[in-house]
Order: C-alpha cells, then structure tokens, then sequence
C-alpha cells in the first residue's frame, strides 16, 4: 500500500475558500465586493473623524482648563486664607471646582474636590511649572498652577460631557456607516445587474450555440468593453459560420466530383468481372486494353482528387508561419518537378532574390500548382515564363508571374478560376480536379498574400501571386 506524500508546509489542507468563492455568481460577487470596498473606506474615514475629534476635544478641553485656572491663579481673590471670596459661581456655572493647596500640603477647597496628588503638590512646592492629569476616581482633569505664593491653584472639569459628546458621535458614524454600507450594496446589486446584461445575453448565445448549432449573431449596443467583447463573438460567430459553409460546399463539390470517375470505374469494373464468368461473351483484347486503361486513368485521377482533397484541408487549418523561408530555393524546386512532369514544355525564369516567413513546402506546394497549369495549358515546345521580382520598391511584397502560351482565361472565367471544383468549359476534357488554384489562393492569403488572373503579354494565361518579405540585404539589416 503506498502511502501519499504529506503536502508541502505552508500549503492550506482544508476545503479551498477559493472554489467555494468562485461558485459564488458574478453578480453576488461584484455586490460583495462593492460593500467590502465601502465598509473599508467608512471604516477608515470614521476611525480617522473619531480620533480627529477626540484628541480635538480633548485638547480644547484642557486648553480651556489651563487658562481658566492660570486666570484664576494671578486675579486677587485667590490670595485669601480662605476662597470665600472667589467668584465660585462663576466656577460652578462653568462646571468646575477649584481648591488651592500649600507647599506643605494643606488644601483650602470644597470637599467634593478630586483627590490631591503628588503632581499638584510638586507645582505648590514649585519643582514643576504646572501639571495636567485625569483622575479615574471622579472621571474628571485636573490641572494645577503655581499661585506665586508656594501654594497652587488646583481645578477640575469633568469628562463625562465629552465622552457623551464622542459616544454620540460613534453612534452616528457608526449608524451612518451602516446605511453607506447597504447603499453601496444596493448600487453595486444595480450596477452588476445592469452591467451583466450583455454577458448574459452572450452566455445565452453561446448556450444556443451549443445546443442548436444556431451561429446567428447578437445584437450590440453601446460602444463600451462589453459592447467590443459582443462584436467580437458576433466575429467569431461568423467565422465558425463561414467555416462551417466551406466545409458543406467542400464536402457537396468533393462528393459531385468523386461520383463520375467513381461511377466510371465501377462501370468498367463490372463488365471486366462479368465478361471473366463462365458462359459469359468475351471481350476483344483490344476492348479489355481499353477498359485497362481506362481504370488506370480513373484510379490516377482519384488519387490526385484526393491529394488535392488532403492538401486544400490542411490549409484549411489554421497554421503558425514563422519559419524563414528564400522564395528564390522554393521556385527553383517547384521548377525541377514541373520540368519532370512536362518534358515538352520550356521554362523561361527570372528569379531575384527574396526571403520571408512562411511555409516552405506549402509554398513550393503553391508554386508547383502554378507551373502545372501553366504547361497543362501549354502546346508541344510552348514556354512558360516565370517571373520572381518585388511588386515596387517600397511596397515590401514580391510578385511571382507565371505565363503560358496557352488560349488564355476568359474574361467570364477570370473572377472564379481560384475557386473550388471550378472548371471552365474549355478544361472539362483536360484531366485534373479543379482544386490547384484554390490551393494556390489559400496559401497565399494565409501568408498575407494576394493572387491574380489575367492575360499575359505573350497571348496565354497570366497567373500573380504577391507575398509579403524583403530583399536578403534589407533582411539582414
């Protein structure tokens, strides 16, 4: 029995917050994370008002203490043996109480005074100019001045009225707080809810997609992020629409071509095993050559219908192009297999040198679709001109031209001879699938290129691929 390595330390061994988080919906999340976001700044900015206004208080309140009792200690009337003639109504308006001790500790002052300490009688004694404390026993401050007569003014104000003063004032924070707090949740419930529209009406596209194969696309208001993010589904939409199209147009033309030189073959396939039965009539040697060849010339040309067929899927699919490619290395391998193939027939190339990033054997794939149908058009000792050179100085693309001597294209034909499976009147009677200029047509745009159909000046078709590159020596720069 094996037994499982304990986790790392520091790693959290219980249930993950994290998923149970990201169960939670997008809207509820964006709702907490408002009220989380505003009890934070209310938590702050109440913190930050309440010691604001304590220490303000409190320090108003010792101001006024000290200057009350400083006024008190120089006027006259403090200088008696007794306080009877101090204006204690003043004092006692004002919710304070006074008493006077000596240096040597005797105190003159109502009985419900605070306890005297040390700190007072050491100003009474003079070792300190003045001394400010709180008592916890009466819940009261406490300042003491000297007199100027070894004795010192002692007096006292109560906290509570202050503390009343603060407490209320943590209350309405507090209360006020709360409401900004469910205010905040309430607008970002709103705003989540008013701002998600669009993802759920893309949430639901992309479910209808799923379960109906219905690739219509959604309509956008606004102009903001969700409003981009819509467009480009609505893109994307048309896209896997227009790929899906392809796919159904391949498949019908794919199966429209296959059926003749299947139907063909099979034709000639019975009558040779019908004619091999017993009893059955025999066919002329002449005949069963016949037949021969026309099976071998049906299973030739379905093997190239059908490398055609794999060719033009595979450039279907989306492909990286990042591999350093000298287009003047491709033409000149394209040329030596068309030169095998039409022995008959004279290239006449002018190639300069350019490089670019693309695929190399889609690219020689390309140009030797090109050749092949420029000496398939071509008579007995026709030449086939081959040009490779840049579009214009500054345009960083090349133009590889390729013209036969052959009848030309047709000003009818000319804006379909790229496309699949099509095949003008005049080469229906020529073998091939109709797929090699389309082939042709995809590998150029999916390296950034163009094609082209016209008529040359030597009489015959003119075929233009552009691509894009540089000069080897702008490339090395």
């Amino acid at each position: 029995m094996t037994v499982p390595a304990p986790p790392p330390p520091g790693l959290d061994q219980s249930p993950t917050s994290n998923g149970r988080f990201q169960r939670v919906s997008l809207r509820n999340r964006v709702t907490w994370l408002a009220a989380i976001c505003v009890a934070g700044a209310v938590a702050l900015v109440s913190v930050a008002a309440f010691v604001t206004v304590h220490d303000s208080l409190y320090q108003q309140l010792d101001d006024n203490l000290t200057e009350r009792a400083v006024e008190a200690a120089e006027g006259p009337l403090v200088r008696t043996a007794d306080l009877q003639q101090v204006p204690v109504a003043f004092f006692v308006a004002a919710n304070f109480k006074i008493s006077v001790l000596s240096a040597d500790g005797v105190v003159v002052g109502p009985p419900d005074r605070p306890p005297l300490s040390y700190a007072e009688l050491a100003v009474a004694r003079g070792e300190s100019r003045e001394s400010l404390r709180t008592d916890p026993r009466t819940n009261s401050r406490v300042v003491a001045v000297p007199t100027g007569q070894n004795a010192a003014l002692v007096m006292s104000s109560p906290l509570a009225p202050t503390q009343r003063t603060l407490a209320q004032l943590s209350v309405v924070l507090v209360v006020m707080g709360g409401a900004g707090i469910l205010l905040a949740a309430a607008a970002g419930t709103a705003v989540a809810r008013a701002g998600l529209r669009p993802v759920q009406r893309l949430t639901a596209a992309a479910e209808r997609v799923a379960l109906t194969g219905d690739l219509r696309p959604i309509p956008v208001g606004g102009d903001d992020e969700l409003a981009r993010l819509t467009t480009s589904f609505n893109g994307m939409l048309i896209a896997l629409a227009e790929s899906q199209e392809r796919q159904r147009r391949l498949v019908a033309d794919a199966g429209h071509e296959l059926r003749t030189p299947l139907t063909s073959l099979r034709t000639n396939l019975e009558l040779l095993m019908a004619s091999a039965r017993p009893g059955a009539p025999t066919l002329s040697e002449q005949d069963r050559a016949e037949m021969f060849a026309d099976v071998e010339a049906q299973v030739t040309e379905l093997s190239a219908l059908v490398g055609d067929l794999v060719e033009l899927a595979r450039e279907d699919t989306p492909q990286a192009v990042h591999e350093p490619v000298d287009l003047v290395d491709v033409v000149e391998r394209a040329l030596s297999r068309a030169r095998r193939r039409a022995a008959g027939v004279e290239f006449d190339v002018h190639l300069q040198p350019w490089v670019m990033m693309g695929d190399a054997t889609a690219l020689e794939r390309a140009v030797l679709n090109l050749l092949d149908n420029a000496a398939k058009w071509s008579p007995d000792g026709g030449r086939v001109r081959v040009d490779l050179h840049p579009d214009e100085p500054t345009s960083g693309a090349v133009v590889l031209e390729v013209a036969d001597s052959g009848p030309g294209i047709s000003t009818a034909d000319r804006p379909y001879v790229f496309e699949r499976f099509y095949r003008s009147s005049d080469a229906r009677p020529l073998p091939g699938s109709g797929l090699g200029l389309s082939i042709v047509k995809q590998v150029a745009e999916r390296h950034g290129g163009t094609v082209w159909a016209g008529e040359a000046p030597e009489g015959g078709a003119l075929l233009r691929m552009s691509l894009p590159g540089s000069t080897p020596y702008i490339e090395q720069q």
